[in-house]
């Protein structure tokens, strides 16, 4: 298929899909019909949710993707475009991936122009990172552009969710969101703190006090609880009194309505128009008023939840500079950093919601711990600098007889490592060899046949080396007897299994991984 001059892409599954567009035109005029004689009611949810699976089956089965010498040729449902090859810098594969276990990725085919703009085509698409019709597709397109283009990459590019050419549009807009929220909570601080003040220095009212001043004190009432309604935890629960007075019925907690039963006399307090406190004999309930604390925790623990995704647009700005495919380092050092934060900025600011900059203990507490934070995001920014296979650190001495056992992959199955069996090195103590446990001994080792292999390159980890390469890895592209191998592993030990190849092995023309 690689010789094709004209590709064309169609929606699988034209029938089903046409058939969901029935229905959702069934559910639009379903959901007309009941909002001109009937109002609305369930049917008219139903009928407005078949017609969105209409519209989006009807956008999925009028997309089209053909190519030939002069370019792409792209249709959906209010658009359609063309772009001529020489416009097209390269076809990449974009992934993203879907909850679904059963579903491992969905792929599809972007397009990078010369100007540096990108687009989305619309097919061909797959829900499996196996779907040899997608393969021969893509083979197919990249043959066409190789024919009447100029490709700028010789192999497939593929974006993921760790390479530095995915978007961080959405994690920036998380971050504002989260930071949004905490404004907010710490909106409510100064009233909440206000309110509890006020409880706590309410008086009872007297005989004297004026109708408009009332709401500020404390007025009792006696009342009588005809029945009480406990219902799950989830729920509200209910006191009723006798003849509603001075109310009808009250929602309580669970443990209050099972803590008062009919008959009981019990005075009610209120303030502000609201019941604070039921008291009878056998139990007392109050309210909960909620401290200033609790807004300023709130506030707190959503900034430091906007740090996540800001430490993530953090390192995609850091790594502008790399290959779109290339994968970043994980945000999860500053995660650690935030959690260490939390842990004494969350009780500092619930314990001191309005004194952070006024109280002895609470400026103390915050030089201490703004310390201690200043030295977590210094390691978190140390651990997550992009190292190049010239950074790599200085290969430890080890005597020739000592074994180490080195966590390192080969990525393809070869016959020293069959079925991608290996999850280890071993050096020393003998030659090379594969091992699919850390050791110690070589239970079920296979030899390396270093003979065999030439290190053609050292690079860092792209988006074609799957997920089950750690981010902070770098690969080994090697040639075994005329086949290319893969070996992943930390900079630091790929650079020592590297020197028991044999320098002989390696071309003088090959990126040195050592320093």
């Amino acid at each position: 298929m690689t010789d094709a001059r004209e590709v064309t892409c169609r929606p699988l599954g034209k029938r089903t899909l046409w058939s969901f567009v029935g229905l959702g035109a069934a559910g639009a005029g379903l959901a007309a019909v009941r909002t001109v004689y009937w109002g609305p009611d369930v049917w008219l949810g139903v009928g407005l949710l078949l017609a969105l699976v209409g519209i989006a089956s009807l956008r999925a089965v009028t997309a089209r993707l053909s190519a030939d010498a002069y370019g792409l040729h792209s249709r959906t449902l209010l658009r359609r475009r063309s772009v001529p090859w020489r416009d097209v810098a390269d076809l990449r594969v974009r992934l993203k991936y879907a909850n679904n276990p059963r579903v491992q990725d969905i792929r599809r085919v972007s397009l990078v122009l010369h100007d540096g703009r990108k687009r989305l085509l619309p097919l061909p698409k797959s829900w499996s990172c196996d779907d040899p019709d997608f393969d021969a597709k893509l083979d197919a397109l990249r043959a066409l552009h190789r024919r009447y283009g100029a490709p700028d990459s010789s192999y497939v590019p593929v974006i993921s969710y760790r390479t530095a050419g995915r978007g961080w549009a959405g994690s920036a807009g998380l971050c504002a969101l989260l930071l949004v929220c905490a404004g907010l909570a710490a909106w409510f601080v100064p009233s909440t703190a206000s309110d509890v003040r006020a409880w706590k220095s309410a008086t009872p009212c007297t005989a004297e006090t004026p109708a408009t001043e009332r709401g500020e004190c404390l007025t009792t009432l006696p009342a009588v609880i005809a029945q009480t309604e406990a219902n799950r935890p989830k729920q509200r629960s209910w006191l009723y009194f006798t003849d509603s007075r001075p109310l009808a019925r009250l929602a309580v907690p669970r443990e209050a309505a099972l803590g008062f039963q009919p008959g009981d006399s019990v005075e009610l307090t209120l303030w502000r128009g609201q019941v604070r406190e039921v008291a009878g004999e056998r139990y007392v309930w109050r309210e909960h008023i909620p401290a200033a604390g609790e807004p300023t925790v709130i506030a707190a623990a959503c900034a430091l939840a906007a740090g996540y995704p800001g430490a993530q647009v953090l390192l995609r700005l850091r790594g502008r500079r790399l290959p779109d495919d290339d994968v970043l380092p994980s945000a999860l050092p500053f995660a650690g950093a935030l959690v260490g934060t939390a842990l004494w900025l969350l009780p500092l600011c619930y314990l001191h919601p309005t004194t952070l900059l006024t109280s002895p203990v609470a400026i103390t507490w915050v030089a201490v711990g703004s310390s201690a934070t200043l030295g977590f995001f210094v390691r978190a920014w140390r651990a997550t600098r992009v190292r190049t296979p010239g950074e790599a650190g200085a290969v430890g001495e080890f005597a020739e007889e000592e074994e180490v056992f080195l966590a390192a992959r080969f990525l393809e199955p070869t016959d020293y490592n069959p079925y991608g069996f290996g999850t280890h090195v071993a050096l020393g103590g003998g030659p090379p060899a594969v091992t699919p446990h850390p050791g110690p001994g070589r239970f079920a080792a296979k030899r390396i046949p270093v003979e065999r292999l030439t290190v053609k390159d050292v690079r860092r980890a792209r988006g074609d080396d799957g997920d089950t390469v750690p981010r902070s890895w770098h690969i080994a592209e090697l040639d075994d007897a005329g086949t290319p191998v893969r070996l992943a592993a930390a900079p630091a030990d790929l650079a020592r299994i590297i020197r028991e190849l044999g320098p002989a092995k390696t071309p003088a023309n090959t990126a040195n991984p050592e320093p």
